[in-house]
């Protein structure tokens, strides 16, 4: 018999743009200090992390521009959409990861944002290099090709 899939582990979102924009060198889990008017939004889905990032600030690690959509019910207690928000991570990872930002100039880039096993919401976060305008092309262009190669292959099976 087959398991069922957990309910309460849904993704959120997902920035699918991340790795055509950049090299991702690692990536790590980090929650994140949420509005019960923001984890309800979630909930019924409604947010975008496309134009986000994360940077350290002040000895902690934001997440700036993320959005999420207003929850209407929540009338006077609502939030703001874009508001900055703290992401939870071990004072080691976060020394780590102002290492790779300040020294080596990296970018930490959320990937996605997803509600886990226990219904608590998590972002993953990637340690990033920014990628060139030819490093896209030949992304691109690998892409295409593994695509006409598995189409080929299809074909000469089938034949």
């Amino acid at each position: 018999m087959v398991p069922k899939s957990d309910p309460n582990s849904k993704l959120i979102a997902e920035n699918r743009r991340a790795r055509f924009d950049y090299h991702i060198e690692s990536d790590l889990e980090a929650g994140i200090m949420l509005l019960g008017s923001e984890v309800k939004s979630l909930r019924k889905g409604g947010s975008n992390i496309g134009d986000s990032y994360a940077s350290v600030e002040g000895g902690e690690l934001w997440l700036i521009n993320g959005y999420i959509a207003p929850y209407l019910q929540a009338r006077t207690f609502g939030h703001e959409e874009r508001r900055r928000r703290k992401l939870l991570v071990s004072r080691k990872e976060l020394s780590r990861l102002w290492n790779a930002v300040g020294r080596e100039g990296m970018t930490i880039v959320p990937l996605k944002m997803y509600f886990n096993d226990r219904g608590v919401v998590k972002i993953k976060l990637g340690v990033a290099k920014g990628k060139n305008q030819s490093d896209k092309r030949q992304t691109s262009a690998k892409r295409d090709w593994s695509r006409q190669k598995a189409r080929i292959l299809k074909e000469g099976a089938k034949g």
